[in-house]
């Protein structure tokens, strides 16, 4: 079994200046990190433009978004690849933004203790009963990969999150 395993830190301040982490993980997996934020911008036609930019500067309000590239960088087909990401202090989760092809994707709102799909993740209300957890209060989010990844291959995962 080989798994990925990738925690990013959680301090905002460095994901938000630039931040990017490369790490050699278990069984030939490199895995860079990368925040940043997307542009809009309108042509004189009316047609929009995306370009993405590390953040500089991030007020509350601004969307950031994480992307996790994992590649094997080993000469043996690598699976079950798992990416676990922690959403950065300051920041909460935009729903439905996680993506990763070939992947499926679950989430913990309790720290990363138990994770699952959203509509199993609970949390005790202030009635002290069981509820699902709202994607605001989410705490992580693991993508768990479902191919083979050839030697030489990567693949991403990311989700955006919205800074308080």
């Amino acid at each position: 079994m080989r798994i990925a395993r990738l925690m990013f830190t959680t301090m905002l301040l460095t994901l938000l200046s630039g931040y990017s982490l490369a790490v050699q993980a278990a069984d030939d997996i490199k895995v860079t990190s990368i925040a940043e934020i997307e542009i809009v911008t309108v042509g004189k036609d009316g047609k929009k433009t995306f370009k993405r930019t590390p953040p500089g500067k991030a007020i509350p309000g601004t969307e950031v978004i994480f992307t996790n590239i994992f590649e094997n960088v080993g000469k043996k087909a690598a699976s079950n690849i798992v990416i676990d990401n922690p959403i950065p202090e300051n920041t909460f989760f935009k729903a439905d933004s996680a993506m990763g092809k070939d992947t499926v994707i679950t989430f913990s709102a309790d720290g990363g203790k138990t994770l699952g799909l959203p509509e199993k993740i609970k949390l005790k209300g202030s009635d002290g009963k069981l509820r699902i957890a709202q994607p605001n209060e989410y705490t992580h989010i693991r993508w768990t990969y479902k191919g083979q990844l050839a030697p030489g291959k990567s693949s991403e995962v990311s989700f955006r999150a919205v800074i308080k």
